[in-house]
């Protein structure tokens, strides 16, 4: 049975449609004196798409690829970056011609696709900026002193997410494993992140429901403990990079400039992680040891711009969930995934990066001296952690089950036999103690001494 479709969802979409009937021109029109702007949509705080956002833009490779092309047909080009907190308005703007690229999660994709389509004004999707194969972007947090401990304690308590986004797909699908209805058993609100945040904070909402980088923020400050890990899903999460058909077509050399400094990007980030972070912290005031979290070495995302089966794939699935809540009809995912300019763009290294996956996940202590050193289990690293005292920056740890990279000092430890075992929820770590005789969680500073 279909939902019905919240009041919330109803008023983003009249808002959308107000956006573009108000705004018209194009955003790469030719300025008086002949030059080309190009404009590009990015979210600087949703770290997962800073090979497309905030990373590219500090690194300046997209400026460059454009001043290269200026010299070959004597045009000059220049770069208009404009940030939000979600993806929702910049499918506003691109629909209005005023945005030319843009970053999102695959939830707002679709609906970005479906707009574009319904108001004829087709977008494309043309590269991924990072993944999780099992999901592990999307995180359900409480407060640190919640009771609450399993997604069926959320039944009959308010829940703050950000209605379309990927955060909110995960939340829907979570409730709906356990057996709970998403509009029946919980009170679902809509909120901004930052908004949602504040309402966990200040007790207005039980629970968040939120994409990178907020679960990891709040926990890093405290102010949250994870209730769910999206990876228990099993199902890819990823960002992506969406074109006006239209602009594409006119002027494919600068889509293609575009990409081929997300792909020098892709690889600054790989070769330079640390120092990759520090960028995006500095540019966003986020934490970087939060954008390390997420965007390091071993980090929850993979950076990889192809658009992999995998991918394509999970988003077909997704259609039917944004449709049930009424935010898509239905989209056409294989007409809106292009990837023929992504494909120019690496050349004949394409079918390499394409088939290559998502690394192992490893346990990782970043030293406050700037060096990293990773580890075959967390054990190893619990001894190293205990033996360098205060020239720890931070640790990270790889969920037992899913793999999902987490603060050690944030992670639910179980300690069996002589093995310290990470997760990053309490009912992971009770399932795996319900299924090992002997197995106890125990607390972080006990699990250092037990390693030391």
């Amino acid at each position: 049975m279909k939902r019905a479709i919240p009041t919330t969802v109803l008023l983003a979409t009249a808002l959308t449609a107000t956006l573009v009937t108000g705004c018209g021109g194009d955003a790469n029109a030719g300025d008086d004196d002949g030059t080309v702007t190009v404009t590009v949509g990015y979210q600087s705080k949703t770290i997962n798409t800073v090979t497309a956002g905030t990373l590219l833009r500090e690194l300046g490779y997209f400026e460059q690829e454009l001043k290269a092309r200026g010299a070959e047909d004597g045009t000059t080009y220049r770069v208009r970056w404009q940030d939000y907190a979600t993806g929702a308005p910049i499918t506003a703007q691109m629909t209005a011609d005023k945005i030319d690229i843009g970053s999102m999660g695959d939830f707002p994709l679709l609906i970005n696709a479906a707009r574009g389509e319904q108001l004829d004004r087709p977008t494309r999707l043309v590269s991924v900026t990072g993944y999780n194969p099992r999901g592990g972007l999307n995180t359900i947090v409480t407060a640190p002193g919640s009771k609450l401990r399993t997604l069926n304690d959320l039944r009959g308590k308010k829940v703050s997410t950000s209605v379309g986004s990927a955060a909110d797909g995960t939340l829907v699908r979570a409730l709906e494993r356990a057996g709970i209805d998403p509009e029946k058993d919980v009170r679902k609100l809509n909120q901004q992140p930052s908004v949602g945040a504040s309402a966990l904070r200040s007790g207005s909402a039980d629970a968040l429901s939120q994409f990178v980088a907020w679960p990891g923020l709040l926990a890093h400050q405290g102010r949250a403990r994870a209730l769910y890990d999206g990876a228990a899903l099993n199902l890819p999460t990823f960002h992506g990079v969406t074109v006006r058909e239209r602009f594409a077509e006119e002027r494919p050399a600068v889509l293609e400039a575009f990409l081929r400094a997300q792909i020098r990007a892709t690889e600054h980030l790989r070769a330079e992680p640390v120092a990759a972070a520090e960028s995006v912290a500095r540019a966003t005031g986020l934490p970087a040891e939060v954008v390390y979290l997420y965007n390091g070495a071993h980090g929850i995302a993979t950076f990889d711009p192809t658009l992999k089966p995998a991918l394509v794939d999970a988003l077909k699935k997704d259609v039917p969930v944004l449709a049930s809540a009424g935010l898509v009809r239905d989209v056409d995912v294989d007409a809106f995934v292009d990837d023929r300019y992504l494909k120019r763009a690496y050349g004949p290294a394409y079918p390499r990066a394409l088939a290559a996956g998502a690394p192992t996940s490893r346990a990782e202590v970043w030293f406050k001296d700037g060096t990293t050193r990773s580890f075959a289990s967390p054990t190893a690293l619990l001894g190293a952690v205990a033996a360098a005292g205060d020239t720890v920056r931070a640790a990270y740890v790889p969920d037992t089950t899913t793999g999902t990279s987490w603060f050690a000092d944030k992670a639910v430890w179980v300690a069996d036999g002589t093995k310290r075992l990470p997760f990053v929820t309490a009912s992971a770590a009770d399932a795996y103690t319900a299924g090992h005789p002997g197995a106890r969680t125990v607390p972080y500073d006990q699990a250092l001494r037990g390693a030391s």
